[in-house]
């Protein structure tokens, strides 16, 4: 039900009572803010009793308002446009001390990213990628910052790293058309969701690779065709992606699979220190004393 949240309230609609339909017409009328209000602010503003709304929650079958909520949450994240995450950010974060707002929401996010993920995924994500012959990284949009920091990295563990260009969807095809059983493809996606990236990941492993989906929620375009799903949680109210959490994530995966090739690493990094160097591409400690 949480997938789709709007369609349960507009199918179920005949059938609330006067005050239900009053909170019904509400939320999918005004579902960006009706997302953040509390059980109370939602009664006042449908013309109900707090406890209305709680019965209202119960009825959809959750147990209690909250889980409304998160269903809610689930459902428009991706509804959302941005001039609605403005409207929806100067409610929810307008006002003295936006910095330690913003901040302790992203420590939110950290902290449900690590009671969400599976270890087992994880564990088999990593597995994955030391063992592939080729390893393609792609993310469209926002999750492209995090696709680019990914493969700066996996480029000094792995020989085998290919970041795909999503700008055009034939031309994604074409970096992706001999992927095979032997590979890997990792995409990134966070609300509003690349319809590219899902389409790039549902013919890699209709082509028997390895598909490991960086997200937000098993609901997530992306992770229909996963082999390994790691979630993290982005969502912000605001215009601006949260990728905090994601980015820990990536930094975690970063780190597992380079201690599984710490002595290659070493190695390239020995060489690279003698490059950086002989062509002097680096402030050295001793010329800023």
């Amino acid at each position: 039900m949480a997938a789709n949240i709007l369609g349960e309230i507009k199918r179920r609609m005949p059938a609330f009572s006067k005050g239900q339909k009053s909170i019904a017409s509400y939320i999918l009328t005004h579902y960006d803010k009706a997302v953040y209000m509390t059980a109370s602010k939602l009664g006042a503003a449908a013309n109900v009793s707090e406890s209305t709304v709680v019965r209202f929650a119960f009825e959809l079958g959750f147990d209690g308002y909250p889980g409304l909520q998160d269903a809610l949450k689930e459902t428009i994240k991706s509804k959302l446009t941005a001039v609605q995450r403005i409207d929806v950010a100067d409610e929810q974060l307008g006002g003295a001390d936006l910095l330690t707002k913003v901040m302790n929401t992203d420590i939110e996010k950290i902290r449900r990213t690590m009671e969400v993920i599976s270890r087992a995924d994880f564990d088999g994500a990593v597995e994955s990628i030391i063992a592939a012959r080729t390893i393609y990284i792609i993310g469209a949009r926002s999750a492209l910052v995090l696709a680019r920091f990914m493969n700066l990295y996996f480029n000094i563990i792995f020989e085998n790293v290919r970041l795909i260009d999503t700008t055009s969807s034939t031309e994604m095809f074409e970096q992706i058309m001999r992927i095979g059983p032997e590979d890997v493809i990792i995409g990134i996606s966070f609300p509003r969701y690349s319809k590219r990236s899902a389409k790039a990941l549902s013919y890699a492993s209709k082509n028997g690779a390895k598909v490991i989906a960086i997200t937000d929620s098993p609901s997530s375009p992306i992770a229909e065709n996963a082999d390994y799903l790691l979630e993290a949680r982005s969502e912000m109210a605001s215009f601006v992606d949260s990728l905090v959490a994601p980015l820990s994530l990536i930094n975690a995966l970063t780190v597992a699979v380079g201690l599984r090739k710490k002595e290659d690493v070493k190695a390239t990094f020995d060489r690279l220190e003698t490059i950086w160097d002989e062509y002097d591409l680096y402030q050295k400690a001793e010329e800023l004393s």
